[in-house]
């Protein structure tokens, strides 16, 4: 494939993936096309100028494929199509197409740890009984009297398995109608295999694999000792493989969720021959603090440096509070699975920080994540109705926790009340009547915008930031400040006071204003 290379940009080096700027789309949620209320590729398609103009140079866009969604398309019936809601596949085809006419990559979510229970393997695994081919490419066993096969528990609350009628069980780390696939079944492993072919072949630039460390498993194991599903050695050998399809197409990126605290764990799946890259959770989820956050950032270079792998640098995405309410807490320090509705944030003091916190991601060498809205400040979005959540936690915990449906509220694109642009109908979750100051519409007519810091901070990383080195420079405890290889200097103050900058320098951007020379608390700029 040719290089892509838009108006006005200089080709970029090999390994695109090593310092781009990757913005992800949740498609329910990003814009309706047809008017039904949900969102489609006809909405994207649509909206890509909007991606160009923010400076981003991919687009990584969540599972797509017809899907009961269950499981917010989590749940794939095909990997080979595209849900009728969402579109055709020719026109995610031309999606692909129209983004890389404007210098924008595009990434396929692949979800291997599991399909949905519609899907044809699993439909003819549960018509062929005990025994049978069709069901070794699942996890089928007997049960222990009438329980299942061992306790283990469900991600997303409950138990893993769950029995049939002719009296066996599945395995399902995560809903019930979501069974996992045997990774240990050759037939599995090949059709993943064409499943990247199939992609790869249809113009994708990368792979995000979702719950990367979790396909191997030992299912007879009781969960103690050594953790029965979760990075197992095994899963190794299937990243080799998916990394030699990767290469048979050239500039192909593979991206892993990988979430786990060991970080020599962690760096197995950034071996030159398996994952291009994988996320970075330890930053996500510390907390506003001068000092974990430079223990963060200082161990992940450490991590990633002698690997030649780029760190990435993510804030949020479809599965986590929206950091302009999550550093609008009191108590900042964050657990991923986090989704507090107890005290109000400070929404104010959360969006300086969040601000703050773009600018500190955006200055680090490698790759950075900008999840839908995040350019626009929004908050997450506590207060939807009970009888509107359709996030699986929320029904599998009880009802006691309200799941991730307030991240993935529909964006606010123009005018002054819901539905805020984003189709014709009513969205599929409702929309604050506050957002109406937060629109894709007002901001860009505000140059102080948080839309419009993205605007300048993704154009400015473009041209001098991006991958490479940095140096720690010393200005007080509460205060993270660093050179750049490229001159650029970025100082960030975590703390209660303002502190003095650096004299004889330009201020290239600052996210709020700043005062005779000082920098504010929860404040961060980049100086020439």
């Amino acid at each position: 494939m040719a290089e892509l290379v838009p108006p006005g940009r200089s080709p970029q080096p090999e390994g695109w993936w090593r310092s781009a700027a990757i913005y992800q789309v949740y498609p329910r949620s990003f814009a309706d096309g047809n008017g039904d209320g949900v969102g489609d590729l006809a909405g994207l398609r649509g909206r890509l100028r909007h991606l160009a103009d923010l400076g981003v140079d991919a687009v990584w866009v969540n599972p797509w494929y017809p899907s009961p969604m269950v499981d917010g398309g989590y749940d794939v019936a095909d990997f080979r199509d595209i849900d009728p809601v969402f579109g055709s596949l020719a026109e995610a085809e031309k999606l692909i197409e129209e983004a890389h006419g404007l210098g924008i990559r595009a990434i396929v979510d692949i979800v291997p740890n599991h399909c949905s229970d519609r899907h044809a393997w699993f439909q003819e695994a549960l018509r062929s009984g005990p025994g049978s081919a069709a069901r070794a490419r699942f996890w089928f066993r007997p049960g222990r009297g009438d329980g299942p096969p061992n306790d283990w528990r469900s991600i997303f609350g409950g138990p893993a398995w769950t029995r049939v009628p002719d009296g066996e069980w599945y395995l399902h780390l995560f809903a019930p109608e979501q069974p996992d696939f045997n990774w240990s079944n050759p037939e599995v492993r090949e059709e993943f295999l064409d499943v990247l072919r199939f992609w790869f072949d249809r113009g994708a630039d990368g792979i995000r694999i979702d719950s990367a460390a979790v396909l191997v498993k030992d299912p007879d194991a009781e969960p103690d000792g050594q953790d029965p599903y979760t990075d197992r050695d095994g899963v190794h050998e299937i990243y080799r493989a998916w990394r030699r399809t990767a290469d048979d197409y050239g500039d192909r990126a593979l991206i892993g969720e990988v979430w786990l605290p060991d970080q020599d764990r962690f760096a197995a799946y950034l071996a030159p021959d398996e994952m291009h890259t994988a996320f970075n959770f330890d930053f996500l989820s510390c907390p506003w603090e001068a000092r974990a956050l430079r223990r963060v950032i200082d161990t992940t270079l450490a991590t990633h440096t002698p690997l030649g792998a780029p760190p990435t640098w993510v804030l949020s995405n479809h599965d986590v509070t929206r950091p302009v309410t999550r550093f609008g807490r009191e108590d900042t320090s964050f657990d991923l699975g986090d989704r507090r509705h107890g005290a109000p944030a400070d929404l104010r003091l959360g969006l300086r920080r969040a601000r703050a916190a773009a600018l500190l991601a955006m200055a680090l060498p490698g790759c950075v994540y900008v999840y839908q809205g995040e350019e626009l400040g929004l908050p997450e979005v506590e207060d939807l109705p009970e009888d509107r959540l359709e996030d699986p936690i929320w029904f599998r915990s009880g009802r006691r926790d309200r799941g991730r449906d307030g991240c993935r509220v529909p964006l606010p694109w123009s005018g002054d009340a819901p539905p805020f642009g984003f189709g014709g109908g009513e969205p599929w979750l409702p929309q604050p009547p506050s957002w109406r100051d937060l629109t894709v519409e007002a901001q860009a007519a505000d140059p102080s915008s948080t839309l419009a810091l993205y605007r300048k901070a993704l154009r400015l990383r473009r041209d001098r930031l991006g991958d490479g080195t940095l140096a720690w420079r010393s200005m007080g405890e509460d205060v993270l400040a660093f050179d750049r290889d490229s001159g650029v200097t970025c100082v960030v103050n975590l703390g209660a006071r303002p502190v003095r900058l650096p004299e004889g320098r330009s201020v290239l951007l600052a996210s709020g204003p700043l005062e005779q020379g000082e920098l504010p608390p929860d404040t961060a700029v980049w100086l020439d």
